[in-house]
Protein backbone atom coordinates (compact mmCIF):
# COMPACT_ATOMS: atom_id res chain seq x y z
CA UNK A 1 0.00 0.00 0.00
CA UNK A 2 1.24 3.38 -0.97
CA UNK A 3 0.64 5.92 1.13
CA UNK A 4 -0.02 9.94 0.13
CA UNK A 5 -0.24 13.64 2.10
CA UNK A 6 -3.41 15.58 1.20
CA UNK A 7 -4.80 18.84 3.42
CA UNK A 8 -7.68 20.67 2.70
CA UNK A 9 -6.40 24.21 2.53
CA UNK A 10 -7.48 27.69 4.54
CA UNK A 11 -9.86 28.35 1.81
CA UNK A 12 -11.65 24.48 1.78
CA UNK A 13 -11.60 24.61 5.80
CA UNK A 14 -13.87 28.34 6.02
CA UNK A 15 -16.13 27.08 3.43
CA UNK A 16 -16.92 23.76 4.85
CA UNK A 17 -15.60 21.23 2.67
CA UNK A 18 -13.39 19.12 5.06
CA UNK A 19 -16.58 16.49 5.00
CA UNK A 20 -16.86 16.48 1.64
CA UNK A 21 -13.24 16.00 0.62
CA UNK A 22 -13.11 13.03 3.15
CA UNK A 23 -16.29 11.11 1.98
CA UNK A 24 -14.80 11.78 -1.35
CA UNK A 25 -11.65 9.92 -0.54
CA UNK A 26 -13.53 7.29 1.95
CA UNK A 27 -16.15 6.55 -0.85
CA UNK A 28 -13.58 5.68 -3.34
CA UNK A 29 -11.86 2.88 -0.56
CA UNK A 30 -8.78 4.75 0.88
CA UNK A 31 -8.14 4.88 4.44
CA UNK A 32 -7.19 7.25 6.44
CA UNK A 33 -4.28 7.25 8.76
CA UNK A 34 -3.47 10.11 10.04
CA UNK A 35 -5.60 13.69 10.45
CA UNK A 36 -4.65 17.03 12.45
CA UNK A 37 -6.35 19.89 12.28
CA UNK A 38 -3.97 22.67 12.54
CA UNK A 39 -2.46 26.02 11.61
CA UNK A 40 1.53 25.96 10.67
CA UNK A 41 3.62 28.68 10.34
CA UNK A 42 4.75 30.71 7.35
CA UNK A 43 8.00 29.06 7.87
CA UNK A 44 7.11 25.89 8.15
CA UNK A 45 4.97 26.51 4.85
CA UNK A 46 8.04 27.72 3.57
CA UNK A 47 9.36 23.66 3.88
CA UNK A 48 7.01 22.20 2.75
CA UNK A 49 6.67 24.12 -0.66
CA UNK A 50 10.60 23.69 -0.81
CA UNK A 51 10.30 22.67 -4.46
CA UNK A 52 8.16 25.57 -5.22
CA UNK A 53 10.56 28.32 -4.23
CA UNK A 54 11.80 29.70 -8.01
CA UNK A 55 8.17 30.28 -8.87
CA UNK A 56 6.91 33.79 -8.42
CA UNK A 57 3.64 33.03 -6.63
CA UNK A 58 5.92 30.72 -3.81
CA UNK A 59 5.43 34.16 -1.19
CA UNK A 60 2.12 34.72 -1.28
CA UNK A 61 1.48 30.59 -1.60
CA UNK A 62 3.02 30.28 2.02
CA UNK A 63 1.97 33.16 3.77
CA UNK A 64 -1.89 32.40 2.77
CA UNK A 65 -1.47 28.62 3.42
CA UNK A 66 -0.44 30.09 7.28
CA UNK A 67 -3.69 32.42 7.22
CA UNK A 68 -5.62 29.42 8.68
CA UNK A 69 -6.47 25.83 9.76
CA UNK A 70 -5.84 23.37 7.54
CA UNK A 71 -6.86 19.98 7.56
CA UNK A 72 -3.62 17.70 7.35
CA UNK A 73 -4.22 14.33 6.34
CA UNK A 74 -2.42 10.79 5.19
CA UNK A 75 -4.41 8.37 3.86
CA UNK A 76 -3.11 4.96 1.84
CA UNK A 77 -4.09 2.71 -0.67
CA UNK A 78 -2.96 1.20 -3.76
CA UNK A 79 -1.77 3.59 -6.33
CA UNK A 80 -3.21 6.43 -4.09
CA UNK A 81 -0.69 9.01 -5.32
CA UNK A 82 -1.68 8.70 -9.22
CA UNK A 83 -5.34 8.26 -8.31
CA UNK A 84 -5.51 10.98 -5.72
CA UNK A 85 -4.40 13.45 -8.26
CA UNK A 86 -7.02 12.18 -10.73
CA UNK A 87 -9.14 12.58 -8.53
CA UNK A 88 -8.27 16.47 -7.00
CA UNK A 89 -8.62 17.69 -10.81
CA UNK A 90 -5.84 20.42 -12.49
CA UNK A 91 -4.20 22.52 -10.22
CA UNK A 92 -6.32 25.49 -12.18
CA UNK A 93 -9.73 24.52 -11.33
CA UNK A 94 -10.52 25.78 -14.82
CA UNK A 95 -8.97 22.99 -16.31
CA UNK A 96 -10.23 20.18 -14.09
CA UNK A 97 -13.04 17.65 -15.16
CA UNK A 98 -16.69 18.04 -13.33
CA UNK A 99 -16.10 15.34 -11.10
CA UNK A 100 -13.24 16.06 -9.68
CA UNK A 101 -12.79 17.66 -6.44
CA UNK A 102 -11.66 21.10 -7.73
CA UNK A 103 -13.69 21.09 -10.86
CA UNK A 104 -17.05 20.60 -8.37
CA UNK A 105 -15.36 22.77 -6.04
CA UNK A 106 -13.53 25.65 -7.08
CA UNK A 107 -13.26 28.47 -9.62
CA UNK A 108 -9.59 30.14 -8.91
CA UNK A 109 -6.56 28.87 -8.71
CA UNK A 110 -5.35 30.56 -5.78
CA UNK A 111 -8.31 29.37 -4.31
CA UNK A 112 -8.20 25.68 -5.03
CA UNK A 113 -9.26 23.89 -1.78
CA UNK A 114 -6.99 20.83 -1.53
CA UNK A 115 -3.28 20.00 -1.60
CA UNK A 116 -2.36 16.40 -2.35
CA UNK A 117 1.37 14.85 -3.19
CA UNK A 118 2.19 14.61 -7.09
CA UNK A 119 4.93 11.94 -6.50
CA UNK A 120 5.23 8.99 -3.96
CA UNK A 121 8.90 10.90 -3.09
CA UNK A 122 7.27 14.35 -2.26
CA UNK A 123 4.36 12.12 -0.33
CA UNK A 124 7.31 10.19 2.17
CA UNK A 125 8.63 13.25 2.93
CA UNK A 126 5.21 15.94 3.23
CA UNK A 127 4.40 12.93 5.44
CA UNK A 128 7.17 12.68 7.52
CA UNK A 129 7.11 16.91 8.06
CA UNK A 130 3.93 16.81 9.38
CA UNK A 131 3.19 13.62 11.08
CA UNK A 132 4.97 11.86 13.82
CA UNK A 133 5.14 8.04 13.92
CA UNK A 134 3.29 7.80 17.21
CA UNK A 135 0.44 10.06 15.09
CA UNK A 136 -0.85 7.03 13.06
CA UNK A 137 -3.66 4.36 13.52
CA UNK A 138 -3.10 1.26 11.91
CA UNK A 139 -6.23 -0.82 11.56
CA UNK A 140 -8.14 -2.62 8.96
CA UNK A 141 -11.46 -1.63 7.61
CA UNK A 142 -14.14 -4.45 7.11
CA UNK A 143 -14.56 -3.38 3.87
CA UNK A 144 -10.92 -4.03 2.30
CA UNK A 145 -11.43 -7.30 0.90
CA UNK A 146 -14.02 -6.16 -0.79
CA UNK A 147 -11.63 -3.64 -2.61
CA UNK A 148 -8.58 -5.70 -3.29
CA UNK A 149 -7.69 -9.17 -5.00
Amino acid sequence: MERTFIAVKPDGVQRGLCGEIIKRLETRGFRLCAAKFMQGSEDFMKNHYLDLKDMPFYAGLCKYMSSGPVLAMVWEGQNIVKLVRMMLGETNPADSKPGSIRGDLCINIGRNIIHGSDTLENAKREVDLWFKAEEFVNWTPCYQPFLYE
